[in-house]
């Protein structure tokens, strides 16, 4: 099997919808993350015999950018948490409510919709460059 449709068919395997869903009916992510290797170990370890020392410097820097976004994630929602927590004793006391808010569905979505291109993005890069690198062999 080729590296394309490996990363194709886990890509199916990882679809982040459902993955939401199974956060949202409480399962962990390291359970969420077991179920995802035990059902695809075949095609796992297929792709890691087919993976080369770039392919492997590749996945380290995507895994960095990974860290760097849920850093983002994270200051976004701790400077979002610190202003609506300075915020709420004032709309306490004003009884405002606030009319242009973005609803939570609408991050969520704009977010599931960022990380999927993210990784689509990631895995069409390390299938470029292992083609590329077969065709020049």
């Amino acid at each position: 099997m080729t590296i394309n449709k490996i990363l194709n068919s886990l890509e199916k395997s990882w679809e982040r919808d459902d993955i939401l869903l199974n956060l949202k009916k409480g399962l962990g992510t390291d359970e969420i993350v077991n179920e995802f290797l035990v059902k695809n170990e075949r095609q796992i370890k297929e792709l890691n015999s087919l993976l080369r020392p770039e392919d492997i410097d590749l996945l380290n820097q995507v895994e960095q950018l990974s860290t760097c976004e849920s850093k983002l994630i994270n200051e976004i929602k701790n400077l979002n948490y610190l202003k609506n927590n300075e915020n709420h004793h004032i709309l306490n006391q004003q009884n405002i409510v606030p009319s242009n808010r973005v609803s939570f569905n609408k991050i969520s979505s704009f977010m599931i919709n960022w990380s999927n291109k993210f990784v689509v993005i990631a895995l069409l890069t390390i299938s470029a460059i292992a083609l590329s690198k077969q065709a020049w062999a």
